[in-house]
């Protein structure tokens, strides 16, 4: 008998369309969400300097990131609003005529195909840059539930298809679910930002949101980088009060979650790969250190193959691109 192997894992890695046939975790674009920072106004298009390609953008000029979105096949777009004012309670945030609104109202006139996500959280919208009314120097989580449902009706309302609370109060997702349903929105899904961590990988989109708290942090109502059974128990929380789809957030960082998540749950498992990551990526790429398009879609099979569904990502359209050259 030949002492040569007669088992040759390599002979499926001859060709990239036999490496494709016999993939185990697949990308496509409908699984990605596209974050979109949206200002009042016309004609604006700040740029974020910490997120190359990325700007604030005014609903006029939002409106052909989308389309571009959608062109590839980028299933859905999550807002995030930047108001014109901030005050102690984020009453911005339920504004009818505030950037998301507005936004939401023109993506579904405007833009066929597409799902429209709307983030909902005080802290772009407080003056204090908190995620909820203040008791002191701390965020009052039960005051900050009502606010919570009365932007997620403004939302619903003006035409969401996802309902997505990032504000990590307790009992935040039967708040809100309470107040769809009594506002007739029975049928809204909600994605719960369920474990969400308290995360050095934000730092640029505070810069895109305008949302650095003015004062402390927030560790007292995000998740600790430390704990993986707590998420479970975040998860379990949301979904007896009514989520439809959890979420874990940052994504890279967190795989292991992601993975213990999907293995207890049968909803649509979410994750966001979040300013940090993509930030990292860029700015290695932009130094000659790594090739940006493969660590960009190697970074989101790994989220995918973690056991995420839904992967929020500012790479969304470009990965959508890449996937259709393959």
């Amino acid at each position: 008998m030949s002492e040569l192997p007669t088992r040759r894992s390599r002979r499926l890695r001859q060709s990239a369309i036999l490496r494709r046939q016999v993939a185990e975790t697949r990308l496509h674009p409908a699984s990605f969400v596209l974050p979109l920072f949206v200002v009042p106004g016309r004609g604006v298009a700040n740029p974020i300097k910490s997120m190359p390609g990325h700007s604030q953008l005014s609903v006029d000029e939002l409106i052909p990131v989308v389309k571009e979105a959608a062109s590839v096949g980028v299933g859905g777009v999550i807002l995030f609003g930047i108001p014109a004012d901030k005050d102690e309670v984020g009453s911005g945030a339920w504004d009818p005529n505030g950037p998301v609104p507005e936004a939401i109202r023109a993506i579904k006139d405007e833009v066929e195909d597409i799902t429209v996500w709307a983030d909902v959280c005080m802290c772009e919208y407080t003056s204090h840059g908190h995620c909820g009314v203040l008791k002191g120097d701390s965020v009052d989580n039960d005051e900050t539930l009502p606010l919570l449902a009365r932007a997620s009706n403004a939302y619903a309302e003006a035409g969401a298809d996802v309902i997505a609370p990032s504000d990590m109060m307790d009992g935040r997702v039967a708040a809100i679910r309470d107040g769809l349903d009594e506002a007739g929105y029975t049928e809204l899904a909600i994605c719960s930002y369920s474990a969400k961590y308290a995360s050095a990988y934000y730092g640029p989109f505070r810069d895109a949101a305008e949302s650095a708290p003015a004062f402390g942090d927030r560790r007292t109502h995000q998740m600790d980088p430390p704990n993986v059974r707590e998420a479970l128990v975040e998860v379990s929380l949301d979904l007896a009060e009514g989520a439809d789809m959890v979420m874990v957030k940052p994504a890279g960082p967190y795989l292991d979650v992601i993975s213990a998540v999907r293995s207890r749950v049968d909803v649509p498992v979410v994750a966001y790969q979040v300013s940090g990551e993509f930030s990292m990526i860029e700015a290695a790429a932009a130094n000659g250190w790594v090739d940006g398009e493969r660590v960009m879609l190697e970074s989101l099979t790994a989220i995918a193959r973690a056991g995420a569904g839904i992967t929020l990502t500012y790479f969304a359209t470009r990965a959508a691109r890449a996937l259709a050259e393959v």
